[in-house]
């Protein structure tokens, strides 16, 4: 037995261990769309072994909650996965993170409680020292704030709150104040000036906060508070690893927290801004004001489904543009059965994808590799920008921002500078959208009235079909 003793905590080392390599190979292989499928395999059996080595643990006492929980959790895991729609997937993501942070929360609640409010006969500070109580009161913090922030970003993505930014005068300065009280609350509690149950204050308080933090963003910066709040719930996953001196949720947390915030920067550069404007900018959702500052000059040109259909058959080169509006009407289906019509004819059918294109980052690749495109039919932005002039036709679907020469033009404009698609140099350009509406940002695209551009008003998914039933006629 007492070999048995010894041989548990090295393997349980090895394992976490195992882990940490899979963890980090997994998130390598995300990097690319032909590698995600096995980056994420990776990652999960990283999990699978992680979660072996933590039930070794000697503290364990009860089996029961904890068969409970993975039995619970893989079922609600296990449905997520059947019945979610890829269109859903930034919704279930901004869940994940949510329910991560809430974990990482209660871990520190529960150890507070376990060590500082109701410490067990015999323990000394020494078993909970400064150190701890600090890391401790930032697990918590972030855990809550993360919790309900991912809840309201939940809501912005699904409808149920407004993707206008609500915000109020001294807005920014009552936040960072906020803040800082947090801050001092846990300098405090390190210090102990404080009394314990200012533990539960600063967990209010933080849950609050993730309320007044992500409301005053715009739907449009969706995708980097998505990326951001993954940040936060990966470094209250090393702080929980740091309260448990757990060496396998240190290195998982600070990998998705450092991945989380290279993730937001990479995309506040795609829109040609700082993560500050993005964070307290207000930006998107607003009126809807014209690139130029004035009215759109001329109007659009309408088409219908069979006129689209014969441009198309006279192409030779086509650039899909797949943008949030495809994901909306579940149209990838139907766009790539087109494709592949198209293809057939000997017709270059490629896809144009915009860094913050849709919902989420990778939203738009993940969603047509659902609808089995291949990848190298994906083409990232600097790739494809060069071949738009010699396209015969450039076909929009549901994108707006992402392929609005206001960019370039419109100071002032809050996309003004932001890198785009330049759809507006291909010989012809369909744009498949429901009416004349803005994108997030609230700016016109004076794309839709250009002399090359021709409108095919209508749902995603209908006039896709139709378009499909029309060429294999």
């Amino acid at each position: 037995m007492h070999v048995i003793a010894e041989l548990v905590p090295m393997t349980t080392e090895w394992l976490y261990l195992a882990a940490a390599v899979l963890f980090i190979v997994g998130i390598r292989d995300l990097s690319s769309a032909e590698t995600a499928r096995r980056g994420n395999m990776l990652a999960a059996v990283g999990m699978v072994l992680a979660i072996l080595g933590t039930m070794q643990h000697g503290l364990i006492v009860k089996w029961e909650w904890i068969a409970v929980g993975m039995v619970a959790g893989g079922v609600i895991g296990l449905l997520m996965a059947v019945f979610m729609p890829m269109t859903a997937m930034p919704e279930r993501i901004a869940i994940v993170n949510g329910l991560g942070g809430a974990a990482s929360g209660l871990v520190g609640i529960c150890e507070v409680i376990r060590h500082v409010i109701s410490p067990p006969d015999g323990a000394t500070a020494a078993d909970f020292d400064a150190f701890h109580v600090g890391v401790a009161g930032l697990e918590i913090m972030l855990g809550a704030l993360t919790f309900t922030g991912s809840m309201v970003a939940f809501g912005k993505l699904r409808g149920l709150v407004s993707s206008k930014p609500l915000t109020y005068p001294g807005q920014n300065v009552v936040n960072v104040l906020w803040l800082v009280v947090m801050l001092g609350l846990i300098a405090g509690l390190v210090m102990a000036k404080l009394d314990p149950v200012f533990f539960f204050v600063l967990a209010a308080m933080a849950l609050l906060f993730g309320v007044m933090f992500v409301l005053p963003i715009g739907g449009a910066d969706m995708p980097v508070v998505i990326a951001m709040l993954n940040a936060y719930s990966g470094l209250a996953a090393a702080a929980t690893g740091f309260v448990l001196s757990n060496k396998v949720l240190i290195i998982a947390g600070a990998l998705d927290g450092s991945s989380g915030l290279l993730l937001s920067l990479l995309m506040c550069r795609a829109m040609n801004r700082s993560l500050t404007n993005v964070l307290f900018g207000a930006v998107g959702g607003g009126t809807a004001v014209a690139s130029g500052g004035g009215e759109l000059q001329g109007d659009p040109q309408s088409i219908s489904a069979v006129e689209a259909a014969e441009r198309l058959f006279d192409a030779r080169r086509v650039i899909v543009v797949p943008g949030y509006g495809m994901a909306a009407a579940g149209a990838h289906f139907a766009i790539r059965e087109m494709a592949d019509v198209l293809k057939e004819r000997g017709i270059s059918v490629k896809y144009a994808i915009h860094p913050v294109a849709g919902r989420m980052p990778g939203h738009m690749n993940v969603l047509l590799a659902d609808a089995n495109v291949p990848y190298d039919d994906l083409v990232e932005m600097d790739e494809i920008n060069p071949e738009f002039a010699e396209a015969d036709v450039a076909l929009v679907m549901g994108a707006n921002d992402i392929c609005n020469p206001a960019a370039r033009t419109a100071e002032g404009s809050p996309i003004y500078g932001m890198p785009i698609l330049d759809v507006d140099q291909a010989a012809q350009v369909i744009v498949i959208k429901r009416s004349m509406s803005p994108g997030f940002a609230g700016i016109s695209n004076e794309l839709f009235v250009a002399p090359n551009c021709a409108m095919l008003f209508g749902d995603g998914k209908q006039v896709a079909e139709q378009l499909v039933e029309t060429l294999t006629l």
